[in-house]
């Protein structure tokens, strides 16, 4: 069990929060959460990089010249790798990267990266009242008073989409923008500050609480 002050608008500290979430044990914590990073990166790839062979570029059919008498080297075909616009040597072919992980891991895994953020982490009011428009100075103003400066990476969740929120934020450099129910491992360790709404918090609690 883990308390969290809350901030208002204004970066003033109003009540507390509470958070609870089963974590791994800390000799096997940095094992599974390092094995969850390196499945969202692999499973990111799309691995359709791909070359032709001699058999797949187009034409070559025709011997260039014939074997003997010419002094030149013997050639088959235009397009043997040796030649300029032949094909490739095992180059790359589309490919999955997939790794799997049981479900049960990886929100173990995402229980125990987003525990271990807690000192990086604000807790704010709601303040969807506060951006009656669209003002990304304004929401940076906020940012900056809640305590994470402009040249820090910034995780803003929040329980749902906002419009006016997402419009403000989406210009603003080093700040990402997600929802309380998409998490992933390599958001909460890249961010070097977390800025989680109060009803996200509830949020986060109730989706990766089981």
């Amino acid at each position: 069990m883990v308390d969290c002050g809350v901030k208002n608008w204004q970066g003033d500290e109003v009540g507390q929060k509470t958070l609870e979430l089963k974590v791994a044990k800390e000799e096997t914590a940095s094992h599974i959460v390092h094995r969850a990073l390196v499945r969202q990166l692999a499973n990111a790839r799309q691995g359709n990089a791909s070359t032709k062979t001699r058999a797949e570029v187009r034409g070559g059919g025709r011997k260039p010249w014939r074997q003997k008498g010419t002094g030149r080297a013997r050639a088959g075909s235009t397009r043997s790798p040796l030649w300029r616009g032949g094909g490739v040597i095992f180059g790359p072919k589309p490919k999955e990267y997939n790794l799997r992980m049981n479900r049960k891991e990886r929100r173990l895994a995402l229980r125990t990266a987003f525990i271990s953020r807690i000192d990086d982490m604000i807790v704010v009011e709601e303040f969807n009242e506060q951006l009656q428009r669209p003002k990304s100075k304004e929401l940076v103003q906020a940012i900056a008073r809640w305590g994470s400066q402009p040249d820090q990476k910034t995780l803003l969740i929040l329980s749902e989409r906002v419009e006016n929120i997402y419009l403000s934020a989406r210009n603003i450099e080093n700040v990402k923008l997600i929802a309380a129910d998409q998490l992933n491992v390599f958001d909460l360790l890249h961010a070097d500050k977390i800025i989680v709404s109060a009803s996200a918090l509830d949020k986060v609690q109730e989706v990766y609480s089981a």
